[in-house]
């Protein structure tokens, strides 16, 4: 593992990257033999988020959608553990490291409840892939696009099998059009994909034991196994009492301005879901937010004056959801489209090969 102790590395500047996902691992790797890079992240590795479902139904696939941080980072120094405060040039760290920066990014998205370790993620790809195997029936919680994509992938690996979707919400995939949704709706439809929609299940009364669960409107649905698919945390409550306290908006995002630098302050930037841009979050978003902080880091490292610094522009409101292994819905700026041309977009791979090109990894097919 290179990069040393802070002893060893007094000339480099120091870049503190706080946060292993899409964003955070494609800034450090970019930035490993610029300047001197630690990653603080809680997990040994980085997954790629959007093959996630993929994984529950084959979990062989997997394997090239968890890598290391190691793989990719050989000029960084990788921290193991969760970072729980920050001062004004330090990140402190749940196992008791304080780490000083001269400039830090934050990338710390959603708090995922996952392993530390791949192989411990990877057997629970595993377990879940048994759990869809044996169930003749299963419930999924949540109409968003993760809930949507693992129905879609039961629905079109295994036909047979009876999927519920539960939602809250007037409508599946409310964070896009209302075209892509009644599209999507139609899609699960006609794979036999039951959804109710306006209701929810009370998540701390489940017990799949009895295989039978209530909705809020006290419909009863039966079911082998159940799945929760709803929205993940913001990962900034570590934030709350840190020295950025007052960069957090009333939703605890982190106020960045058109550097992508974390309002207020020079040398500390936020990239990625825990930003305040207005704009849907996704990964490909967080791709480009990191090539920015990427430009801008390079730049100020040469002592380049602000006005001169990359801008970041929102994005339109564009997606792709998968609907099993052939097919999509996407949502771009000037069309809706279902079926089999957002599926080769995305659905085939779900951009995997490239995402292990972007971090240097020749794609083992």
């Amino acid at each position: 593992m290179g990069g040393g102790d802070a002893g060893d590395a007094t000339s480099k500047t120091r870049v503190v990257v706080v946060g292993g996902g899409v964003a955070g691992a494609i800034l450090a790797r970019s930035m490993q033999f610029l300047a001197d890079v630690v990653l603080i992240d809680p997990k040994e590795y980085f997954e790629i988020p959007w093959a996630e479902l993929r994984s529950m139904v084959e979990p062989a696939f997997s394997d090239r959608s968890l890598v290391k941080h190691t793989d990719y980072l050989t000029n960084a120094r990788v921290i193991t553990s969760s970072a729980v405060n920050i001062t004004e040039n330090q990140v402190l760290t749940a196992d008791g490291n304080s780490v000083s920066f001269d400039y830090l990014v934050i990338a710390t998205g959603h708090a995922y409840s996952t392993p530390t370790s791949k192989q411990e993620r990877l057997e629970q790809f595993q377990q879940d892939n048994q759990k869809i195997k044996s169930s003749q029936s299963v419930l999924i919680v949540g109409g968003g696009p993760s809930g949507v994509e693992l129905a879609g992938e039961i629905a079109v690996d295994y036909p047979d099998k009876k999927v519920t979707i539960v939602h809250k919400g007037s409508r599946v995939l409310e964070f896009i059009g209302h075209k892509a949704s009644k599209k999507t709706l139609d899609w699960l439809i006609s794979k036999k994909v039951e959804v109710l929609l306006e209701q929810s299940v009370d998540l701390d009364s489940i017990s799949e034991g009895d295989g039978v669960y209530t909705t809020s409107t006290g419909q009863k649905i039966s079911a082998d196994c159940h799945f929760v698919c709803v929205g993940k945390p913001l990962g900034s409550s570590w934030l709350q009492d840190s020295a950025l306290r007052d960069c957090l908006n009333e939703n605890r995002r982190l106020m960045v301005d058109e550097y992508l630098r974390v309002k207020g302050r020079s040398n500390i930037f936020a990239i990625g879901d825990i930003t305040d841009i207005p704009e849907i979050k996704q990964g490909f978003l967080a791709e480009r937010h990191a090539t920015v902080v990427i430009k801008n880091l390079k730049l100020l490292m040469k002592g380049t004056k602000e006005n001169k610094l990359a801008k970041y522009k929102a994005a339109s409101p564009m997606a792709i959801v998968s609907l099993g292994r052939k097919e999509g819905v996407a949502q771009l700026p000037f069309a809706t489209i279902i079926g089999c041309l957002p599926g080769l977009i995305k659905s085939k791979d779900l951009f995997v090969g490239k995402t292990r090109k972007t971090l240097g990894l020749v794609s083992s097919t």
